[in-house]
């Protein structure tokens, strides 16, 4: 969902004047304009963490792959991808499901989606209550959870998975199923656009404001490089089309259809191309 719904523009001197990799909260404390963040009932995820309660309320779930060096002549690479769902479960319904296939797992058994394919990181925060989850959003900008801000920190890469509307991605009355591919990563944003459509998927030109995910802090370009990262924005029709049951989690995780493997496949090739891309310029990991 959009990082800020009013007054956007606003607060991007504000913004702007605090580097990427610093803490926000102080920040967005003693800011009044982010109170322009939308309906948000939190101000971070710290906050909705002190608020609510942990396997009831929400959960979170992530995967980091391990990793050793023992080396001593030379230090390999980062892992280079870690995909995010931090509005998944109840409250952009789809993306937890989304985040795990593109990071290369089943949704329903959490087993490797093809043999020997690809693993990424991942990282999501799931709704669990049974009804009004959308006041458990907390805006990208804000998500100062430590484990998704390190994992964002170490990998050269971030894709996060969002939620919206038509109307707010500007998609056709006649054709919802839409789109918006986002974040600061110039490259990861054509690599991902070329791939959808050629996949048949409706990608939205223009790159809607309030869902281009532009902004440094947005957890998506909290990455390793500075280069930022990408996030795209489904319609709910389009999250919708890739579930043979959209209602209920479990049903979500079990029905997954031939749509959503198309969707999730777009994002991997995507992935894979700029991976090597990266692997081709050893000098963007030298520190």
């Amino acid at each position: 969902m959009p990082d800020f719904r009013a007054n956007r523009r606003t607060v991007l001197t504000t913004l702007a004047a605090v580097a990427v990799g610093a803490p926000v909260l102080s920040t967005l404390t003693a800011t009044p304009a982010f109170a322009a963040t939308g309906d948000d009932t939190y101000p971070s995820n710290t906050a909705l963490y002190r608020a609510t309660v942990e396997g009831k309320d929400f959960a979170r779930r992530f995967k980091r792959h391990e990793m050793a060096d023992d080396d001593k002549l030379a230090t390999p690479g980062p892992r280079l991808t870690t995909v995010l769902a931090i509005h998944g479960g109840g409250i952009e319904m789809g993306t937890s499901e989304l985040c795990l296939a593109i990071a290369g797992y089943r949704p329903d058994t959490l087993a490797p989606l093809t043999e020997g394919a690809a693993l990424h990181d991942y990282w999501m925060l799931e709704g669990l209550l049974p009804s009004g989850n959308g006041k458990l959003h907390v805006t990208a900008s804000h998500c100062d959870d430590p484990v998704a801000r390190s994992m964002a920190a170490a990998s050269a890469n971030v894709l996060s998975l969002h939620g919206c509307t038509a109307a707010q991605a500007g998609a056709p009355a006649n054709r919802p199923e839409a789109v918006v591919v986002g974040g600061l990563n110039a490259r990861l944003r054509t690599l991902l656009t070329a791939s959808l459509r050629t996949a048949g998927f409706q990608v939205m030109a223009g790159d809607p404001e309030d869902l281009n995910g532009d902004l440094p802090h947005n957890i998506c370009n909290r990455t390793l490089t500075g280069e930022g990262g990408s996030q795209l924005e489904l319609t709910t029709e389009l999250r919708q089309s890739l579930f043979g049951n959209f209602s209920g989690a479990t049903n979500r995780a079990t029905t997954f259809n031939a749509t959503f493997l198309k969707f999730t496949a777009a994002c991997r090739d995507a992935l894979a191309t700029m991976e090597a891309e990266q692997r081709a310029r050893p000098s963007l990991f030298t520190f």
